[in-house]
């Protein structure tokens, strides 16, 4: 529910909800934060109001602790917040029983202020983020009554519906959103965006869950990578993590991480279709698929993501020369494939490497 131009939230309201946004934006996804700093006024508070509203979904959905019953709870009460914002002021209360990391507690407690944010958009702005934050928040609330003792996803098809509900409409989000608000993207292209936009937003979300097999299991009692992926080769969900079965669940994972490559490539070639002087647009896009790409480099050489407590992550200095060859290559569409193209295949640096 758009709430009407008269009933916006005060000046100063308006002025604390966007600090609280542009504060906690950090602090629960840093990859997000570069990106979202670099969007204009108006585009910047629509991208950075949805990202932290799929975030408050994606913590309740995350919650390994609680019961699907009242996951789902708190999901239909989040959906909620958008018919009525006494909703919205009343789910922190709501959410008190919820386990996560203490910044992302913050954000559920802030859950009225980043409404109060929505409430300062232009109105078709906010229908977008709210369109399609709703269609993930049901998507989760799907799977997570689908698997009350964990989410196990089972085969490459569910494996694809469940990557469709929590990326795939992130990827359409923004895309509605760059139509709706650049002058730069218009009917023809914006027609050209749709075709690659859901592949956009999946293979970040695939990377994410191969570099993360073992916390999801560990810390959220979830196992995305399909449980026929792991039976082919002799294993299971119950055995991902054990080191005598290693080599089998690696290659297990030869699938998945051949999935992500393809979506990769689609994902370039949603970048390529943005138009090259919509340049914040396009870098907003390009830094995620870098550090993906160079994430993905890593995890086709490692094991760690199957062993306890492990993880694949790249260096910050990587990250830091990816942002300032990102930066620079933007404009152009023969700069953003080599720099993808060189990224694949080793570490990017900038400058001579220390001794």
């Amino acid at each position: 529910m758009t709430v009407p131009l008269a009933h916006q939230p005060a000046p100063e309201t308006q002025k604390s909800a966007l600090a609280f946004a542009r504060g906690i934006i950090g602090r629960v996804s840093r990859t997000f934060a570069i990106g979202i700093s670099v969007l204009p006024g108006d585009l910047q508070r629509a991208v950075l109001v949805g990202y932290l509203l799929c975030r408050i979904a994606d913590t309740i959905e995350d919650d390994g602790t609680a019961t699907a019953a009242r996951r789902q709870e708190l999901l239909a009460k989040f959906l909620a917040c958008f018919d009525d914002r006494a909703n919205a002021e009343a789910f922190a209360t709501d959410v008190a029983d919820i386990a996560a990391d203490e910044n992302y507690l913050e954000l559920l407690r802030g859950t009225k202020t980043v409404f109060a944010l929505l409430d300062t958009l232009p109105p078709a702005s906010a229908a977008i983020v709210e369109k399609w934050t709703r269609e993930m928040t049901s998507g989760m609330s799907e799977f997570v009554g689908r698997y009350p003792e964990g989410i196990r996803i089972q085969t490459m098809p569910e494996y694809r519906r469940y990557c469709y509900y929590v990326a795939g409409t992130v990827g359409h989000l923004l895309t509605d959103l760059w139509f709706a608000t650049s002058k730069r993207v218009g009917k023809r292209e914006y027609d050209r965006l749709l075709v690659n936009c859901e592949a956009f937003g999946e293979a970040l979300q695939t990377i994410n869950i191969l570099k993360d097999i073992a916390w999801d299991i560990e810390h959220e009692n979830a196992a995305f990578v399909p449980e026929d992926l792991f039976r082919e080769h002799g294993s299971s969900h119950k055995m991902l993590l054990d080191g005598t079965l290693r080599p089998a669940n690696r290659a297990a994972l030869v699938d998945l991480v051949a999935l992500a490559r393809d979506d990769l490539r689609a994902a370039l070639a949603y970048i390529n279709d943005i138009p090259k002087f919509a340049l914040q647009i396009r870098l907003f896009c390009l830094l995620p698929v870098l550090f993906a790409v160079a994430t993905l480099r890593e995890i086709e050489k490692s094991s760690a993501m199957l062993q306890s407590g492990g993880g694949v992550k790249i260096t910050r200095g990587e990250v830091r020369s990816l942002i300032f060859a990102g930066s620079l290559s933007t404009i152009s569409n023969t700069w953003t494939r080599w720099l993808v193209s060189k990224t694949s295949r080793s570490r990017f640096k900038l400058g001579p490497a220390k001794p």
